[in-house]
């Protein structure tokens, strides 16, 4: 059997380029040597987005679909949707009577996201809760791995400590999974900020070509360089940053990096290269998706069948985990 790996994406809203680089082109890759199940997280969607949920089943289907149009398989990966495997319920209420409450607040993510989304209400038990139904995501299939950013791995320590806790009390029933961390450092935003729906600074990836380019035409760049002939900055440009991501030219990189450090190359040409190499990296993803788009029903279809195929698994995890904590009764 191959090893497993478990992930999954809030449906919060349409996906851009940062979901491709952080974490669809890395699940595309793992399917040829792994056991995948890929999830739409609608329940931790709603730790946050809780007074607003009109668009959740909407964005979980738009999402789905951009994971097939990056190459994500469902013949070969089982696609499905959190909520529809309430075993995921059941052992995160578990996990809750065994986990010290210090451990939750203790990470890191968990106060960075209280000052960063001041405007929301995040004194909630399941906003807290949040890093430890993430757990029980991940060690309800028994995955052995995760793929995960940087900002992501205290989660997964927090995952394994929380299996040897559980272990301690009950017996061992679970691998401790470890992390695929993602090739790409974190995307900018197209103002050099975080990458938010909410700073309308992000491409996405079911925008057309022309409004690609007129994206890219007013992206950040070097804010000292207020003429083509002054030399630019490139390190921290977030245009430059797309263009290593995106532009598999490296020769033509290389040569507006060294022309911009010595003012030789206005922004616009630069700008101009990036929607380029952009557009033509997004054509492919466009194609599929109105491939999958063109069968109505189609993407539901796809999450329904792989939440059953889930359920499966979940519920002969949850036999297992019922009996070790002693909760059978016969």
């Amino acid at each position: 059997m191959k090893p497993r790996v478990v992930s999954g994406m809030r449906p919060t809203g349409k996906l851009h380029l940062g979901h491709l680089v952080g974490a669809l082109q890395q699940w595309t890759r793992l399917q040829d040597d792994y056991d995948c199940m890929y999830f739409v997280a609608d329940w931790h969607a709603l730790t946050s987005e809780y007074s607003d949920t009109g668009g959740l089943a909407g964005y979980a289907c738009d999402n789905a679909a951009d994971w097939i149009a990056a190459g994500v398989d469902p013949d070969r990966s089982t696609l499905f949707i959190q909520s529809q495997v309430p075993e995921h319920a059941e052992l995160y209420l578990l996990l809750q009577m065994v986990v010290p409450i210090p451990w939750l607040e203790r990470v890191p993510t968990y106060k960075e996201q209280i000052e960063q989304l001041a405007e929301k209400d995040l004194s909630t038990l399941g906003f807290l809760g949040y890093p430890l139904l993430q757990g029980a995501d991940v060690i309800i299939y028994k995955a052995n791995y995760v793929p995960v950013g940087d900002d992501q791995v205290p989660h997964l320590e927090l995952d394994r400590e929380v299996v040897r806790r559980f272990h301690g009390f009950f017996g061992d029933l679970f691998p401790e999974p470890q992390p695929l961390l993602t090739r790409f450092p974190r995307l900018p935003g197209l103002d050099n900020r975080k990458m938010s729906k909410s700073y309308d600074n992000a491409i996405s990836l079911s925008d057309d070509a022309a409004t690609v380019k007129k994206k890219v035409m007013r992206m950040y760049t070097d804010p000292k360089r207020i003429r083509a002939d002054i030399p630019g900055t490139v390190e921290g440009n977030p245009v430059f940053t797309y263009h290593d991501a995106f532009n598999p030219d490296t020769a033509e990189v290389d040569d507006l990096k060294s022309r911009y450090r010595a003012g030789a190359v206005g922004d616009v040409e630069v700008k101009q290269k990036l929607a380029r190499a952009l557009n033509a990296a997004l054509d492919p993803l466009r194609e599929r998706r109105a491939e999958v788009l063109a069968r109505p029903g189609r993407v539901r279809e796809i999450l329904m069948d792989g939440s059953l195929r889930a359920r499966r698994i979940a519920r002969e995890t949850m036999e297992q985990v019922r009996g070790a904590v002693g909760l059978t009764y016969k």
